[in-house]
């Protein structure tokens, strides 16, 4: 209403001055007289409120009350039995209240209106009971409000008030329904161990702490739209029916530590600059969780049916989460959006490193049911986490690579291929003695996980790979699997050499180029050594010999073969390179050459056809892991 109209109500216009204030006192008139409960005479005043009773009905709309008046009043209601003050349908519609306003254990047996009111002081409702509809829309409490332990057996409607102060509203009892509808909160709003039966807070502002813990809601919860411009704590509270925070906005962190929610079907879609914290929190039935968060906990969290959690932004920290059902953790590629259209506005997080989601740790679950769609694993930790070898990956799931470049360290160099790497592997090799550049120390949570925790985690990577047909993916698991059994302190001497010799000669059947750099530097040798040692000087020649018996007859002839001779003289010849290149040609695909060998090329060539086919080998099987589906 404003100033400069005139209330509904026969006002009492005291002071009313037609070039400044036209309308005067707004006090509603007191039965049987001219003025407001303020502007009677003291005398007047005195018989009115000695006439009033403990449970009478009170209209004062926009009278101003002195403390020194407010207390008079109440007195005039108190029982005099039990020293509570009783009133009957209450209105204090644009009352201002100039002073504290201590209404205390008050009973109000009908309606209490006081839409509009302007309660300068403390407005004092600790202990009331409002057994009507209690009205408080567009109230200003510029001071603190205390509803604490104060029980609305009605409605309670506190839409578009503003709390300038604290707002108290702790273990307040709302039987029907509250509304605090585009209320604002300047201070902090404490709602802890309040009961409702229906909130509505649609497009409120907390703009200090708003405190729900171990609230109970046993109907509707409704948030939509609402903004925390600090944090927001729903600890321990009890979501019974639904739990609607679409397009609400958190500025700070909003915890929901040990929350329970018992049949929401969906929480969000909502945006949280800070932290999302569900650590705890308990979901009873299936539902869809939308978050465009920085980072999201859902430690020991349970899910009791299938659920979906699409995000943006977020980090998620899942570990020992518990989930009887399948559940998916997805990144959602656009904005989110309402049925209505509304889009989630996503300003708050424009500093954030971008839309993708990471996924911080998976320690302690049960990955059974567990789907991963478009998220970064490059800094998840894995060990601990059961059934791994069952977690399922859809869309474009990523993982940390090793440092792919050569690193002088000492002589020989050494040189990673990149490959797909846990955390866990970089944060261990980092924090080996004479680590070389490019692993990762930082990996927070890694602990003491090393080769021996590794091996089983890549061995289940590796199977649940395999098991979605991406055999190019799982051979980068199974090589960090045989590196961590390589490392690994609790294997035999001999089976560590077996192993190193496999790494070295062909990465574990899995670098095509280092089998094929093997295979050519033992050709090289080969022919070196066969035009050093292993050719003969000169091709053996043939000799026939036999006895042409006398008078004739049949004649027997013994053809034999001169032994080969070692080379003397310039062995180095392209004749002999010729010779030597077709020997070597011929034992890589294990056939002989038909040369005419020394003693020490015999052994070479069967040196040859015994090693150079098994890197030949080892190199098609590196090539077949990669590209085989």
């Amino acid at each position: 209403m404003s100033t400069s109209e005139p209330p509904t109500w026969p006002h009492c216009a005291q002071g009313a001055d037609p070039a400044t204030d036209p309308v005067g006192c707004r006090g509603i008139h007191v039965p049987g007289h001219t003025a407001c409960l303020a502007h009677l005479t003291d005398a007047e005043r005195d018989a009115y409120l000695t006439g009033l009773t403990p449970g009478d009905s009170i209209d004062h709309r926009g009278t101003t009350f002195t403390e020194l008046l407010f207390l008079a009043l109440l007195n005039a209601l108190r029982d005099p039995a039990t020293e509570i003050v009783r009133l009957g349908n209450a209105s204090f519609r644009s009352a201002t209240f100039e002073g504290d306003a201590a209404f205390g254990s008050a009973t109000f047996e009908g309606n209490a209106s006081f839409g509009a009111a302007t309660f300068k002081g403390d407005a004092r409702f600790g202990a009331a009971a409002f057994e009507g509809n209690a009205w408080f829309g567009a109230a200003a409490f510029e001071g603190n409000a205390r509803f604490g332990l104060a029980t609305f057996k009605g409605d309670a409607w506190f839409g578009s008030a503003t709390f300038g102060g604290q707002a108290w509203f702790g273990s307040a009892t709302f039987e029907g329904d509250a509304a605090f509808g585009s209320a604002t909160f300047r201070g902090q709003a404490w709602f802890e161990r309040a009961t409702f039966q229906s909130a509505l807070f649609e497009s409120a502002t907390f703009k200090g702490q708003a405190l729900f813990e171990s609230a109970t809601f046993e109907d509707h919860a409704w948030f939509g739209l609402a903004t925390f411009e600090g944090d927001a704590l729903f600890e321990s509270a009890t979501f019974e029916g639904d739990a609607w925070f679409g397009l609400a906005t958190f500025e700070g962190d909003a915890w929901f530590v040990s929350a329970t929610f018992v049949t929401a079907d969906r929480f969000g879609p909502l945006l949280c600059a800070g932290r999302i914290v569900l650590s705890g929190a308990v979901f009873g039935g299936p539902v869809t969780l939308s978050f465009a968060a920085r980072r999201l906990e859902c430690r020991r969290a349970r899910w009791s049916a299938t659920a979906e959690i699409r995000l943006r932004y977020a980090t998620v920290d899942f570990a020992h989460a518990v989930f009887e059902y399948p559940l998916t953790i997805a990144a959602e590629p656009d904005s989110f959006v309402l049925t209505n259209g509304s889009e989630l506005a996503e300003s708050a997080l424009a500093g954030a490193p971008g839309p993708d989601v990471r996924v911080a740790s998976l320690r302690g679950v049960d990955a059974a049911h567990l789907v991963l769609a478009d998220v970064d694993l490059s800094g998840c930790l894995f060990t601990g986490t059961v059934h791994l070898d069952q977690l399922r990956l859809e869309g474009a799931c990523t993982f940390d690579t090793a440092p792919a470049s050569v690193h002088w360290r000492r002589w020989p160099p050494v040189r990673f291929t990149e490959r797909r790497v846990l955390a866990e592997e970089h944060h261990w090799r980092a924090s080996q003695p004479g680590a070389v550049q490019g692993w990762n120390v930082a990996v927070l949570g890694a602990g003491r996980a090393g080769p021996l925790q590794l091996a089983p985690v890549y061995r289940a990577l590796r199977k649940a790979f395999e098991d979605g047909k991406h055999e190019p993916g799982a051979a980068d698991f199974y090589y960090g699997e045989m590196e961590m059994r390589r490392h690994a302190d609790d294997i035999p001497r001999g089976e560590r050499g077996l192993l190193t010799a496999y790494w070295a000669l062909s990465g574990y059947g899995l670098r095509a180029s280092r089998a094929l750099a093997w295979l050519g530097a033992g050709m090289l040798l080969t022919i070196v050594l066969l035009m050093a040692f292993g050719l003969a000087q000169d091709t053996p020649k043939q000799t026939a010999t036999g006895t042409v018996p006398a008078g004739g007859g049949k004649v027997t002839f013994e053809i034999d073969k001169d032994d080969p001779q070692n080379p003397t003289g310039d062995r180095f010849t392209g004749e002999r390179f010729e010779k030597a290149l077709n020997v070597t040609l011929n034992s890589v695909v294990f056939r002989s050459s038909g040369q005419d060998l020394t003693t020490a090329g015999t052994y070479i060539e069967m040196t040859s056809r015994l090693t150079e086919p098994v890197l030949l080998g080892l190199a098609v099987l590196a090539v077949r892991n990669r590209v085989k589906r």
